[in-house]
């Protein structure tokens, strides 16, 4: 969706309601599908096409490291550590990550200077996390609880098909 019928869809739909109508389309579109690269590319440009952020993408666990996945957006860090970054952090506490100003996160990888807010969130395989989902914004407090539940749900559908 463009960032004009974006913009007319958020004055008809709050936030709850935009991701009410969008996860049974994310579900009909995974179903039945089990090629992990496909899957991930198409939540990718599902939610950056709905939700106009400036970055959409999955980190997934690789020999040791996160590693870059299929993504909407500029270019990115293609590894990064478990123990770095707000992705690292997702990833080893296993559990979601709202961050409002990234430059008050300690240890914040900058892939881009644009990113001012992220949002990840942990994907769990039958033996736990397989990978993240990153959402960055180039605005302050783009996300919250609202952003973090949902997203917990698009990783759950990810969990269901691709990882159990």
């Amino acid at each position: 969706m463009s960032g004009k019928s974006r913009n007319f869809a958020a004055i008809m739909m709050n936030k709850q309601e935009e991701y009410d109508e969008l996860l049974p389309q994310l579900a009909a579109l995974v179903e039945g599908e089990t090629e992990e690269m496909s899957v991930l590319a198409n939540i990718s440009a599902a939610l950056k096409e709905r939700f106009g952020w400036f970055w959409v993408g999955f980190y997934l666990d690789r020999g040791g490291e996160l590693r870059l996945g299929p993504f909407q957006g500029s270019v990115a860090c293609m590894h990064i550590a478990y123990d770095k970054g707000v992705c690292g952090a997702a990833f080893s506490q296993r559990k979601s990550i709202v961050v409002p100003d990234v430059e008050l996160f300690p240890g914040h990888i900058a892939c881009s200077s644009l990113s001012r807010s992220e949002i990840v969130v942990p994907i769990f395989g039958t033996n736990g996390p397989v990978g993240v989902l990153d959402i960055d914004s180039t605005e302050l407090n783009t996300f919250d609880d609202t952003d973090r539940q949902n997203l917990e749900r698009v990783c759950a559908l990810l969990s269901t098909t691709l990882y159990h």
